[in-house]
């Protein structure tokens, strides 16, 4: 049996009696009669219009065009506070109140490509940075894009909008004789593990801070990264990515782990904490006050031990992330595979591997210089060069 039609076209003449305008009629939820100018004449989209309008009746969505900017966020976090994480809910809500800024709460199906240009130059002008300007842009128009399948909008107004280049950065990497340096100031076992961990098994902060004994496996040599969850001496924790991944244990990396599970607390899982930091978060837990950032960085006092560290060895301009990609690098310069390092590394894509954390050394560069001078031969252009 063909299924009744919720919503009809009427071609509705002008008072005049020489035109018309497209409306959609309807019943609404109470039983009433309903009827929705569509302000146009023609056909093909006043039908697409119709059958759209229907697939929201029947599912019961909200009627397009009814939201507000900020009704579209509070839709958007309701619908996708079982998708995402804590961390990515906020970062929506702190963008879309930005925009919300730049150009007031209007109605969202008003929000034109305008718009999204004067949020563009809004963020600009409020001293952000280029990456994090179209961070900004990215997360508003995934927004607008969901709202665009879920029918509540016709068009994403941020399609099209350019993003602002980004120069890329060179990649910092440590020096061996740095990477001493750095050890020999760390008095704290649990930072010279810390510091020797993120340079031979490219370990990210979070991941080496949620680090427990059930990661790692001595026999075998390597750690598993692996999400956690919340139970009576652990907390929830997800991996970057989500992948679930396996990376080398190297010896001496596996000494310094034996040696801080021998300090630790009978009951104690966590590598990196010392255990009064380990009981406060415990409790924060237990209370349901531990928030997802805390627990992506157990250890409030990371950067400023960190800072300390790298002016008590007379380091400048080093992060911790930059161990982490001198692991990579020398994965990639030790022959192991790119796609192989991808994994290891726990990257979505290949690219983000090559442009984002490979570097490139002093020695790279002599050997490349190397190659061209003896490409160049005795008879060769550089030759000719010396008598011009």
């Amino acid at each position: 049996m063909k299924e009744k039609k919720l919503v009809t076209l009427w071609d509705r003449p002008s008072s005049n009696g020489k035109g018309f305008t497209y409306y959609l009629i309807y019943i609404d939820e109470c039983g009433k009669r309903r009827q929705k100018s569509l302000g146009h004449t023609d056909k093909r989209k006043a039908e697409r219009q119709r059958a759209k309008f229907e697939r929201h009746l029947r599912m019961g969505t909200v009627e397009p065009g009814s939201l507000t900017i900020e009704e579209l966020l509070k839709d958007y976090l309701e619908r996708t506070r079982t998708q995402i994480e804590e961390s990515t809910a906020n970062s929506a809500a702190y963008r879309m109140k930005d925009f919300i800024a730049a150009v007031g709460n209007m109605r969202s199906d008003a929000v034109t490509f305008k718009h999204a240009e004067r949020f563009q130059q809004y963020c600009i002008d409020k001293g952000l940075s280029a990456a994090s300007t179209n961070t900004h842009i990215k997360m508003v128009k995934r927004i607008f894009s969901l709202a665009v399948k879920r029918g509540q909008l016709e068009k994403n107004p941020f399609t099209g909008i350019s993003m602002l280049k980004v120069p890329d950065g060179l990649v910092r990497l440590i020096t061996e004789k740095e990477l001493r340096l750095l050890l020999s100031v760390a008095s704290n076992p649990i930072w010279k593990a810390r510091i020797f961990l993120a340079k031979t098994s490219g370990l990210r902060r979070g991941e080496i801070l949620n680090l427990t004994i059930n990661d790692v496996d001595f026999e075998k040599g390597k750690i598993i990264v692996q999400p956690k969850k919340d139970t009576k001496f652990t907390w929830r924790w997800v991996v970057k990515d989500k992948e679930r991944r396996e990376v080398p244990l190297v010896e001496d990396a596996a000494k310094l782990l034996i040696h801080l599970q021998e300090q630790m607390p009978e009951k104690q899982p966590y590598f990196f904490l010392t255990p009064e930091r380990y009981q406060y978060l415990l409790h924060l837990n237990a209370d349901g006050n531990l928030i997802d950032r805390v627990a992506k960085c157990p250890d409030n006092n990371f950067r400023r031990n960190w800072l300390h560290l790298c002016k008590k060895a007379g380091i400048d301009d080093l992060t911790f992330h930059d161990l982490r990609a001198t692991c990579i690098t020398e994965w990639l310069e030790q022959g192991i595979m790119p796609h192989e390092v991808q994994k290891l590394a726990g990257h979505s894509s290949i690219e983000t591997t090559m442009k984002y954390y490979v570097g490139i050394r002093d020695e790279m560069i002599d050997r490349a210089r190397k190659a061209s001078s003896a490409a160049l031969g005795d008879d060769s252009v550089a030759n000719l060069l010396q008598h011009t």
